[in-house]
């Protein structure tokens, strides 16, 4: 079975969802955040997995559901930090970011039956899954992140290491105000779609 891997940081004010401030303040970002992540955590532990593991960038908190491992993020850059977290996986390994609460434990129930990798390109430009039948953390090492080619240099990477790629279905991530509205329409019954309605009834927005 598959590894699946959540990198992530902890929700608190300033340091998650800065491009939703404004309108929302930071507070109320790191809301939207934990939800977020909240709903992430949720739909994995729902699929199904030989082990699931949070790598964390802070403490865990009471929205982490049992089950998880919690391993600490490596120094540097994204592409070190995800690097680092396949290389402590000895078998094929999913993994996502916290920023696709729309994400369900059917697109995480990944069958690399006859490809050697999966990608889930985001809206942006960017991934929001990474799938390795084989982990190898130099297919990630250097790799620009966060850009709007992330996602297809990733996949160039994949398939330059003669890898037989299938993509995932596109997803978007939660980075703006938009983007929040147009996810939480996505998911209406999930913690983030309760918590940014809630906010905007607050807010007035």
């Amino acid at each position: 079975m598959t590894t699946l891997l959540v990198i992530a940081k902890e929700p608190r004010p300033g340091r998650v969802k800065t491009r939703l401030t404004p309108p929302f303040t930071s507070e109320e970002a790191a809301m939207l955040a934990e939800a977020a992540l909240a709903d992430t955590l949720r739909a994995v532990a729902a699929a199904p997995a030989r082990r699931r593991v949070l790598v964390l960038d802070g403490t865990a908190g009471p929205w982490l559901p049992p089950g998880f491992d919690v391993v600490p993020q490596c120094a540097g850059g994204l592409d070190e930090r995800l690097a680092a977290a396949f290389a402590d996986c000895d078998g094929p390994a999913l993994l996502i970011g916290m920023d696709t609460p729309q994400v369900t434990p059917d697109l995480l129930t990944v069958d690399f039956d006859g490809s050697d990798a999966c990608l889930g390109p985001a809206e942006d430009g960017g991934f929001w899954a990474l799938g390795l039948a084989e982990p190898d953390p130099g297919l990630l090492r250097g790799v620009p992140m966060s850009t709007p080619a992330t996602g297809a240099a990733q996949r160039d990477r994949l398939v330059a290491a003669g890898l037989r790629v299938r993509d995932l279905p596109h997803l978007r991530d939660v980075d703006t105000a938009a983007d929040a509205e147009a996810v939480a329409a996505t998911a209406p019954n999930g913690a983030f779609a309760a918590e940014f309605a809630r906010l905007r009834v607050v807010g007035g927005r």
